[in-house]
């Protein structure tokens, strides 16, 4: 079930320099579903239930923020490890207890995660206010989002001498914010993709009410050293939001939607610049599927969806691939990858990864150009410029 922190206190001098140096310049898990690896080392995920002990969050009608935090993270977890077997999940806290705020980057820092997850459920003044949001680090755009990262680090103010401990911040005043505002993130990119991915799981798979990708000065972003992301599943101040959030059913979907944005972010960021598209299928006369060994006749961007990944070559017919004839094959470094369609609009192939989705649960969009994969947030970001 990973590692809770044990009374981790003192954030060390290389952990302060580093973060000096960037101030400066719908699916539930599917039975039979076979785990995915990734190339190369074991990654390190670190998944963040936020608040918990004696600090209970947000408040809603019939429950409480860190009980429902608790629970989607716990499951987050166990859909990752289970179905990816080369990522390792450790957890800020894997029980009811308080972490002070600064222990939870701290945590990550220190076991060098790859990525953190910090998981929380929202409140607002107006109960009919619903929706998911995910967070990055950096200055709040408007007083909204201001107000959120000022009722998360207010946990802050529940910690012994907190003002040394977190240097003069104070939580509650928006002029301590402005430190924000210079922070140079070397992660900022690829933590944008991750919750761009995380946003898009929510609104097509699980139909969640769609509020964005944000920013804001949380500390437990602003002290990590790796790509994080705070997620704010749904506002437990709204009574259908909370009925969802506390349901089994609601936290499996917001988990395994979670884990499946953190796998295609992973396959984004593992891609290698030499992986070239090699084989094309296509139909005969007589509509059977026939692979051929030419590559992508367009070299131009366009984009796929993937439905499988295995270290082992498959032959490229329908039966291997579900009835699929559509079928191209992407390999590099003896790590064959199979993708589905050729879409010039990143839409189109969203709507067709819906369609394979009841086949491949685990399918998910990619960019494809000059028989290379590309970061899927690159290639979003050429076809916006156009």
């Amino acid at each position: 079930m990973g590692s809770a922190i044990i009374n981790g206190k003192q954030r060390t001098n290389n952990i302060i320099a580093f973060k000096l140096l960037f101030l400066i310049p719908l699916i539930l898990m599917v039975p039979g579903l076979s785990a995915s690896t990734l190339p190369g080392r074991t990654r390190i995920v670190v998944i963040d239930a936020g608040h918990g002990g004696k600090d209970p969050g947000a408040l809603g009608a019939h429950s409480l923020e860190k009980n429902i935090n608790l629970a989607i993270a716990l499951k987050t977890g166990q859909y990752i490890e289970k179905n990816i077997t080369n990522v390792k999940v450790l957890y800020t806290r894997d029980s009811d207890v308080k972490i002070d705020l600064r222990d939870r980057p701290d945590f990550a820092n220190k076991n060098k995660a790859d990525l953190f997850i910090s998981i929380h459920s929202n409140w607002a003044k107006n109960k009919n206010v619903k929706g998911t949001e995910t967070y990055i680090m950096g200055p709040a755009k408007d007083e909204q989002n201001l107000e959120v990262a000022m009722k998360e680090n207010e946990v802050m103010l529940l910690e012994d001498d907190f003002s040394t401990k977190y240097e003069g911040f104070d939580p509650k005043s928006p002029e301590s914010y402005i430190m924000f505002t210079v922070m140079q993130s070397t992660f900022q990119k690829q933590s944008t993709l991750l919750a761009s991915l995380i946003q898009e799981q929510f609104k097509n798979r699980i139909n969640r009410v769609d509020r964005g990708v944000q920013q804001a000065g949380f500390w437990v972003l602003y002290m990590t050293t790796m790509p994080s992301v705070l997620i704010e599943t749904g506002y437990i101040t709204n009574a259908d939001e909370e009925k969802y959030l506390c349901s089994k059913e609601g936290q499996d979907y917001i988990a395994s939607a979670i884990y499946r944005a953190t796998k295609e972010y992973l396959y984004e960021i593992d891609k290698k610049t030499n992986i070239s598209a090699l084989t094309v299928s296509s139909e005969n006369q007589d509509g059977d599927s026939t692979a051929t060994n030419t590559e992508l006749s367009d070299s131009g961007l366009c984009f796929m969806v993937q439905i499988v990944s295995s270290p082992d070559k498959k032959e490229i017919n329908a039966d291997n691939f579900q009835g699929l004839n559509d079928i191209t094959e992407l390999s590099s470094s003896g790590w064959f990858r199979y993708a589905s369609g050729k879409f010039k609009n990143y839409p189109d192939a969203v709507d067709h990864r819906k369609k394979l989705s009841l086949i491949y649960p685990d399918a998910f969009v990619i960019a494809v150009e000059n028989n290379k994969i590309l970061p899927l947030q690159d290639a979003l970001e050429k076809t916006q410029k156009k």
